[in-house]
């Protein structure tokens, strides 16, 4: 089979890029597919993730994303449709233009949609919609319904959408679970870029408490910094810049896990978060905001991990610091995370994604 993907940016570290390459990769040593991806990369930007060899990139160069690039886009699509001849397009790019794909090409080739965002994307600084956020958001679920199928990460995440075209396969598992946090480091982490709806800025505020009860324990924040968001200017402004380390994206996370005790995490919103998933395989107790879309459906409150109310920062305070303070509560939390991520297999899911595709292509 001939896939084709449509993805914004494949070169980044983020947690898309990293199920792109793992599933693109298994579907290619595992079932033998032929793999493209048309990227905007911006050029000949190096891969953050390893991706197979014989998978072929194509990169459109936009200049911006006005809609004037929408021409543009429509004309690159059509060309490298026409050049690969793929037997099915998979788009996991929550951009406007791309939610109109099948708007825009003029293709019999089938279509298939996976969503990696929420719609609470769209309230950045605000807690309501304005009139462009609805249209935002209205036109998306227009045209998710042109696809042939809209694949959700959860079914929380589905009930997002007014399709009936929808099937739920969750992300699969890339870290093997044979390695394990001993949970003896006086260490918390997070792993999350720094931009608003990541909500590091709640992570620091609750920290602030945290410390001064524990001032012998840190706080790590591996993910790709931004100078607009000042969060290093925020953590010295708390006076809690000594316990606490900024510290560029990994490749070899699993092994930062595994030198942690608890995992935290405090998004505004999130699809379906990976960061839970892995720590989890490595044993390490969870907390997080039950924020839209994402947490609730990994963690299962009191048993393998804690979701706190959203914005709740003397709940979210307590409970780090009961996990803190009891060992034994956090390998508790963390045989029981062990066990209830066995769902997100990797064979599992892209058996799931195989049983779709095959019958997308006979369609």
């Amino acid at each position: 089979m001939k896939l084709l993907y449509i993805t914004q940016r494949a070169n980044e570290e983020g947690g898309v890029q990293r199920v792109l390459a793992v599933k693109t990769n298994y579907l290619i040593e595992k079932f033998n597919y032929e793999v493209y991806i048309i990227t905007q990369n911006k050029g000949n930007e190096k891969l953050f993730f390893e991706f197979n060899h014989q998978i072929k990139f194509y990169d459109i160069l936009l200049k911006s994303n006005k809609v004037s690039n929408l021409l543009r886009y429509k004309v690159e699509l059509q060309k490298y449709i026409r050049i690969i001849q793929p037997d099915c397009i998979i788009v996991c790019d929550f951009a406007l233009k791309s939610f109109s794909i099948p708007l825009l090409v003029n293709t019999k080739v089938p279509i298939v949609f996976e969503v990696h965002g929420s719609r609470f994307n769209e309230y950045r600084k605000s807690h309501f919609f304005g009139l462009s956020n609805k249209f935002k958001y209205r036109y998306r679920n227009y045209c998710a319904s042109h696809f042939l199928y809209f694949v959700a990460l959860s079914d929380e995440s589905l009930n997002e959408w007014s399709v009936k075209n929808s099937v739920v396969i969750s992300n699969p598992l890339w870290v093997g679970i044979n390695l394990f946090s001993d949970l003896n480091a006086k260490k918390v982490i997070a792993v999350a870029r720094h931009s608003y709806e990541k909500g590091i800025d709640r992570l620091l505020e609750i920290w602030e408490i945290v410390m001064q009860k524990h001032p012998d324990w840190i706080l790590e924040i591996y993910g790709k910094q931004n100078e607009d968001l000042a969060l290093q200017n925020l953590a010295k402004k708390l006076k809690i810049e000594k316990n606490v380390v900024f510290l560029n994206p990994v490749k070899s996370i699993q092994q930062k896990y595994n030198e942690a005790s608890i995992l935290v995490m405090t998004s505004r919103n999130e699809a379906l978060p990976m960061v839970l998933i892995e720590a989890m395989a490595c044993g390490l107790p969870s907390i997080a905001y039950d924020c839209p879309v994402g947490p609730r459906a990994i963690i299962q409150n009191n048993e393998n991990g804690f979701l706190i109310e959203d914005g709740n920062k003397d709940s979210f305070v307590d409970k780090l610091c009961l996990l803190i303070e009891d060992k034994n509560l956090r390998i508790k939390m963390g045989k029981k995370a062990i066990k209830s991520i066995e769902k997100y297999d990797l064979d599992t899911i892209m058996n799931q994604w195989k049983v779709l595709l095959d019958s997308v292509v006979r369609s």
